[in-house]
């Protein structure tokens, strides 16, 4: 019995610091596999001997902790979580309990995908979104009403002015989730561990502005009040104009239900996100209410999870990629091993503070994990090796040699030269840009032939092309070759500003380009500048003012600046040729909120500065004017509430 009670204690406190890193600090220390059996093991232990049980045991609640920052909201009806099951065998044994309960023979079930995300509710009120909220611990959770306006698949105004409660799934597609990573690469931040992570660290942003740049998606699963069936509910939501699910079918037995499942145990890696197993409800709303819920799960209603797509194996090297933003990734060389139908031998490992946390060496035997279409990761050690020796970040770019640097607070160490070979794709992209030096014709398909036939090393060398060499490229005539060669020409003319982003400048955007120009006035001024000099720049933090620096402390860099300087590329900030207009705006701060019909957020932003304004992202008492477009944000009721004079666009076109 000792024995029994110190183990029943032990996986409390693991299930709490694994519930608290997952859902308070959105940072899961092992997979969703492992907690559920460490679960598992509790909830066997406390049926064995009742008398251990406690009231705070894990397993008498539903799920995880508020984050704090929001209000809190109390669910009439509480949002439950659901039973988990991991075999056939325990569909099988569900089902019969369902028999039994029901008292009927045959029994009709909806099976829908598992999408692995963020449960939510959204409250409408005579057709409108009145309340969004997390599920927080299943009984009370999180009002996240301006986050949750952001996601463009959740209506904000239903197909019929109806009264009810929506239940769903907030998730991140897979291509978005590697875009956001991608971002959060270039911005030096730590990567997302998986799309639901990524999901749930968006719902609680505190900036909805945040949350709009994040592609989230929405799911409805439930409707309250319900129709006479799940099934009605579902294409009830639908008409609703609420998304829903097309991969649903009705069972009309368990043998239809897992034959859904092997359907998409196979097939989850053609969906365009994380799918973790399938759901089965009772398809008869009366059946769910006679079944009813134990204290943490409906009755009428199963997850089926897919087998964890685990492997373990030997961790043979750690070598290092140069990924096309610079970032040093250290990457696990494995021996050779089968996960999920496909042989592994390489899984990533992000970043030099990932290789701390899991205390990976080179030869211990590590668990790997395979999660859809995303490349395979290290999830921990399980053996160290009896040779084992540590991973060190190289001091110079393994691709180039130039140096290497990691900013504090960044998580990703980067090669600092924009010529290095590894970066050069995306570097001639960025320079055709047409927000840079807008080379219409140079795309994806032409910088590579270029790349690779060896006729460019650095942007610098499109000024030397001749008509003959890009004639001579892959399904480029003549007259193609003409029209590119002067758009090359014509980039000569543009604009300082659009140089300095055009180089890739790590941290420094479009914005900052034209601060840096007007401030400054030449490139030599912006070369010679020191990180204090920088700083005193109004919006250039010192993060960006390191990066300046050292991007020009690189020899190769300031070689390129000098050949561009050659073929006639601007070198200073021109001032002679800027078209006059009214400073209306002179000594004002707008705030720009919703969609504008005529104009870009940019074109609008540039608009106003050019009229000796500001635009701020958030509302306060200095704000002088805010711009409303369509769907306006929660900006608009902050000003509301303030007093503060709003614009529509026809008002705001007028002054400009």
């Amino acid at each position: 019995m000792p024995g029994v009670k110190q183990r029943i204690q032990k996986l409390r406190r693991e299930i709490r610091e694994h519930e608290y890193h997952y859902f308070v600090e959105d940072d899961p220390r092992i997979s969703d596999y492992e907690f559920d059996q460490l679960v598992r093991e509790l909830r066997r232990l406390e049926e064995a001997h009742p008398d251990l049980v406690t009231p705070d045991s894990p397993t008498r609640r539903v799920g995880g902790q508020a984050t704090g920052g929001f209000p809190e909201h109390t669910f009439a009806r509480p949002m439950l979580s659901l039973d988990n099951a991991y075999s056939v065998g325990e569909l099988e044994d569900w089902e019969r309990r369902v028999r039994e309960l029901t008292g009927k023979a045959d029994v009709d079930y909806v099976a829908e995908l598992k999408i692995d995300g963020l449960s939510v509710s959204l409250v409408y009120t005579d057709g409108r979104l009145d309340k969004g909220i997390t599920r927080g611990n299943g009984r009370v959770g999180e009002v996240v009403t301006g986050n949750v306006r952001t996601i463009r698949s959740v209506p904000l105004v239903l197909r019929e002015p109806v009264s009810a409660e929506v239940r769903g799934e907030v998730f991140l597609g897979l291509e978005a989730f590697a875009r956001l990573n991608d971002e959060r690469d270039a911005a030096g931040l730590a990567r997302f561990a998986n799309p639901r992570n990524a999901a749930a660290g968006s719902i609680r942003q505190v900036d909805p502005q945040l949350v709009a740049a994040r592609p989230l998606d929405f799911f409805g699963y439930a409707l309250s009040p319900a129709d006479s069936s799940h099934l009605a509910s579902l294409e009830r939501l639908r008409r609703l104009g609420i998304r829903v699910n097309p991969h649903r079918r009705l069972c009309r037995s368990l043998g239809e239900v897992i034959g859904f499942y092997r359907e998409w145990e196979s097939g989850r890696d053609t969906l365009d996100y994380e799918i973790d197993g399938i759901v089965v409800k009772v398809d008869d709303i009366r059946l769910q209410e006679e079944l009813g819920a134990t204290a943490k799960a409906p009755r009428w209603a199963i997850a089926v999870k897919f087998p964890a797509r685990q492997a373990t194996t030997r961790l043979i090297d750690i070598r290092v990629q140069v990924g096309r933003t610079g970032a040093l990734t250290p990457v696990a060389v494995l021996d050779p091993v089968s996960l999920g139908g496909v042989t592994i031998s390489h899984a990533t490992l992000h970043n030099e503070d990932e290789v701390a946390r899991l205390g990976v060496h080179i030869g211990d035997r590590v668990l790997i994990e395979r999660g859809g279409d995303v490349i395979p990761k290290v999830v921990k050690v399980v053996e160290e090796g009896s040779q084992r020796h540590p991973f060190r970040m190289p001091d110079r770019c393994p691709v180039c040699g130039s140096g290497v640097l990691r900013i504090e607070g960044e998580a990703a160490t980067r090669c600092v030269s924009n010529a290095c070979p590894a970066q050069i794709r995306k570097a001639f992209l960025h320079w055709a840009d047409r927000k840079a030096m807008n080379i219409d014709g140079l795309g994806e398909r032409l910088v590579d032939q270029l790349v690779e036939r060896r006729l460019v090393r650095d942007v610098a060398d499109l000024y030397e092309l001749d008509e003959a060499e890009l004639g001579g490229l892959d399904r480029m005539g003549p007259k193609s070759a003409k029209n590119l060669r002067r758009e090359i020409d014509k980039s000569r003319a543009l604009s300082l500003a659009r140089v300095i982003f055009g180089l890739g400048i790590r941290h420094v955007g479009e914005r900052a380009a034209e601060i840096l120009s007007k401030s400054l006035g030449s490139m030599d001024a912006l070369m010679a500048a020191s990180e204090q000099d920088l700083e005193k720049i109004h919006e250039i933090g010192p993060k960006m003012a390191r990066t300046i620096v050292t991007f020009f402390q690189e020899p190769l860099n300031v070689r390129l600046i000098r050949r561009l300087r050659g073929h006639g590329v601007a070198m200073i900030q021109e001032t002679g040729h800027e078209r006059s207009v009214p400073r209306v705006f002179e000594g004002q701060t707008l705030v720009l909120t919703g969609t504008l019909e005529s104009l870009t957020r940019d074109e609008a932003r540039k608009a106003v500065e050019d009229r000796g304004g500001r635009v701020a992202s958030s509302v306060s008492q200095k704000t002088g004017f805010v711009v409303a477009g369509r769907d306006p944000g929660s900006k608009l009721d902050k000003a509301m509430r303030l007093g503060i004079r709003v614009l529509d666009e026809a008002a705001f076109l007028e002054m400009l």
